[in-house]
């Protein structure tokens, strides 16, 4: 979803980048709540002479930015996703960055028509790219999915954790949704494959010397093909390569239907097919392929010359029978149908609509549904909406073992109580795109038998990988500064907080082992007298963590960027009920600030239920966090004394916001989103009206603060009137005038904020 008109909100004086907030537009629940709360930034920061630029990272907007040639002047908007980027690198950075879409094909292809549907003369996303036009499209497209936002913005390592309030306020008011785990029977495991996987190809190296380097494919009769040009490697950086061999891989699958379908278990996957655009697709088609095989082998000529795509999940089947003669559609959706009374049932994403597993690939992203399984009690949604205990399939080892580990420690110990568990915080490897694994241009399908090789300036091959035809080849790198700059941050944590911190490293794994001689090298630039500090394999560093949160202690996660993912949904999930509740800073290389809002994995429901009800749920708590060390930000560079009072008495509010429990309801016609924000308001107002530090803001804010709350009630029946019918606000790329009444339907509150 776009959302605000940009024009009335962006601020353009780049001399004023050190008192400037640039706040994402992003999508969905996230992209709505900002509506709301956008205001209450402005009028209270520009009475601070804090400005707010608005940068349009949204999925509709990256595909505006990228194909404005035929779009008329009023449609096109800047490339601010570069733009970001760019400052990113600069010590004036300040940026504020919500939750955006990783968006899957088919998410791009919802986007496309909508746009399309609106008068945008943005061209089909090509599926298979057969002429030179439709290859060259297919590229440009390639920066707008998946984790296109991400390796962009963040040029710096990320230390995320819940605020010292929002644990606080968790442990005296525990969350209810946590399910027990059976006492015994539990038919729940993490399926993994035990060879020929991304682990245990991983083949790594450090690099002596910068050079450039390409990725070419040397056939079995001798023939080459260069994937890859080009790639820049710099001194001391990790190069990796690894390859899933789908031979293994289906069989993989294969066995474990067979397996789970005589446990009388449910079967699910779980994937990251949004982040790591490339691989994972690809990996869910072949689970697709191998679980509906007999429906796809005995109509694969029909299906193939609809466009029908496995790896965009059975949905995308269903979708383009609407192509074939209806005789034809309804012969293979019964044969589709047929396959459920062979095959072990399938964890159900929405009963009621029989959306399954294997449905569309984005439904069920990893680091989102594993922390639910735990919390559900190792279980997932069977076809009856009962729960009912699962096989969750992560067929790569690399990180699958730290599940299966969580879900044993809960068969053997029982759930986690909110109550009294600590807390696992993390520090993220992630600057200058540090393992993006399967998700960018160095990712593959091996075109024949032979070999892919990463190949120096010197024609040395760095690494080389067997393939088979079909297989998936992945190469990434990791930047020395990143590492040497992850492995500060860690140490400052473990001495800020007095809790142990653990590398989650296994020595076993290529990668990894180049990595922890960097880790051992680099903690002895620092004084860790006294600091706990281990590095441990994931498996046992979960064990280790667990065993400690069950007795109320800290532990500090050091981790690689994909663990840093799943680690950061997890913990929070079933710490806090919601990982949106997290406060993330990304110390940026260069100086600058990059304050990330949570996750967003729960967005699109959100916005089913608003856009059905009239009720946003989601909690801007995460927005709130994260305004807070934005304005010290400003307050450290610039000197502005009136923005640390503006932060001082946020953090105040929000202690008062969770006290008082004004977090939005899950129930329509119950407090939501935009009476949290009214909230927040009321209570930031009362903080400055009362405090002493600065006269000036104390004098703006007191009739502030005696308006908000003399007419608390009037503006309370104002919101709860606009809730409860059906809402109309476009899609993607909504109509700004309906999406703002919607979003501000208080016109007795939008007064007094807007005359601030």
């Amino acid at each position: 979803m776009i959302g605000w008109r940009l024009s009335e909100l962006e601020s353009r004086d780049i001399r004023m980048a050190t008192k400037r907030i640039s706040w994402t537009k992003v999508d969905e629940a996230p992209a709505l709540a900002s509506y709301s709360f956008l205001p209450v930034v402005r009028g209270f920061g520009h009475s601070c002479g804090v400005e707010v630029e608005i940068k349009d990272i949204s999925l509709a907007g990256r595909i505006i930015a990228n194909f404005p040639e035929k779009l008329i002047e009023e449609q096109r908007i800047g490339d601010h996703l570069t733009e970001l980027g760019e400052l990113a690198k600069t010590d004036g950075a300040n940026i504020v960055k919500l939750p955006n879409i990783s968006a899957s094909i088919p998410q791009l292809q919802a986007a496309i028509k909508e746009l399309q549907g609106q008068g945008y003369d943005v061209p089909d996303y090509p599926e298979e790219a057969n002429t030179p036009e439709e290859k060259k499209i297919q590229e440009r497209y390639a920066v707008v999915l998946g984790s296109a936002v991400n390796p962009v913005l963040r040029e710096g390592n990320s230390d995320r954790r819940a605020a010292a309030a929002v644990k606080k306020f968790a442990k005296r008011h525990p969350h209810k949704m946590m399910k027990p785990w059976p006492e015994s029977g539990s038919k729940t495991r993490v399926a993994s494959m035990d060879d020929k996987d991304f682990f245990a190809s991983e083949k790594s190296v450090t690099l002596p010397a910068a050079t450039t380097a390409k990725i070419e494919f040397v056939g079995a009769d001798g023939d080459k093909e260069v994937l890859k040009e080009e790639i820049a490697l710099q001194e001391g950086e990790v190069l990796d390569s690894s390859v899933m061999n789908v031979k293994a891989l289906r069989e993989f699958f294969e066995k474990e239907m067979e397996r789970t379908k005589d446990e009388g278990a449910l079967l699910s996957l779980h994937l990251k097919a949004t982040m790591m655009k490339v691989s994972d697709p690809i990996i869910f088609g072949h689970c697709v392929s191998v679980f509906y095989k007999d429906a796809l082998a005995k109509h694969g000529e029909a299906l193939k010359e609809v466009g029908a795509s496995v790896n965009n999940g059975v949905a995308d089947i269903y979708a383009k029978l609407e192509k074939l003669p209806a005789e034809k559609a309804e012969e293979i959706r019964k044969d589709i149908e047929a396959v459920y009374e062979e095959r072990p049932e399938l964890a159900m994403v929405d009963s009621y609509k029989g959306i399954t597993n294997l449905h569309v690939p984005s439904n069920v992203i990893i680091d989102a549904s594993m922390p639910v399984v735990v919390r559900d009690g190792g279980k997932m949604w069977n076809r009856n909406d009962e729960r009912a205990d699962t096989v969750a399939m992560i067929p790569d080892r690399s990180y699958a073992t730290m599940y299966q580990r969580i879900i044993e420690d809960c068969q053997e110990n029982g759930q986690f109580d909110p109550a009294t568990m600590g807390s696992v915080s993390n520090v993220g490897l992630m600057a200058k795109k540090a393992e993006e694994y399967g998700s960018h241009d160095k990712t593959f399908v091996a075109p024949g038998d032979g070999a892919i090789n990463v190949v120096d300036a010197d024609g040395e091959v760095l690494l080389s990988q067997t393939v088979e035809a079909g297989d998936i080849f992945r190469a990434c790198q990791t930047k020395d500064v990143a590492v040497r700059d992850w492995v500060k941050l860690a140490v400052n944590r473990a001495r800020a907080t007095g809790s142990p911190a653990v590398f989650w490293l296994d020595e076993q794994r290529g990668h990894d082992a180049q990595i922890i001689k960097k880790v051992e090298r680099y903690l002895a630039e620092h004084d860790t007298d006294g600091l706990e500090i281990k590095i441990m394999r994931p498996v046992d560093a979960m064990a280790y963590s667990l065993e400690r949160i069950r007795r109320g202690k800290d532990t500090i996660s050091v981790t690689g960027n994909v663990l840093r993912d799943y680690l950061t949904d997890l913990f929070p999930i079933l710490e806090l009920g919601t990982s949106a509740r997290m406060l993330s800073i990304v110390p940026l290389l260069e100086g600058g600030g990059l304050f990330e809002t949570g996750a967003g994995g729960s967005a699109p429901k959100h916005v089913q239920q608003f856009l059905r009800e009239g009720h946003l749920r989601w909690d801007s708590l995460g927005e709130y966090c994260a305004l807070m060390p934005s304005l010290e930000l400003i307050a450290e560079k610039s000197g502005n004394a009136k923005a640390k009072v503006l932060a001082e008495t946020l953090d105040a509010a929000i202690s008062k916001y969770l006290e008082n429990g004004r977090a939005p309801s899950r129930k329509v016609n119950e407090i939501d989103n935009r009476g949290s924000c009214f909230y927040l308001a009321m209570y930031w107002a009362e903080a400055l009206a009362g405090q002493e530090k600065d006269e000036d803001l104390r004098a703006k804010f007191g009739p502030v603060a005696k308006a908000l709350g003399e007419n608390e009630a009037k503006i309370n029946d104002e919101l709860l009137a606009a809730q409860g019918e059906a809402v109309d606000i476009g899609g993607y790329h909504p109509d700004v005038e309906k999406t703002a009444k919607a979003m501000r339907p208080s016109e007795t509150l939008n007064a007094i904020i807007d005359a601030i």
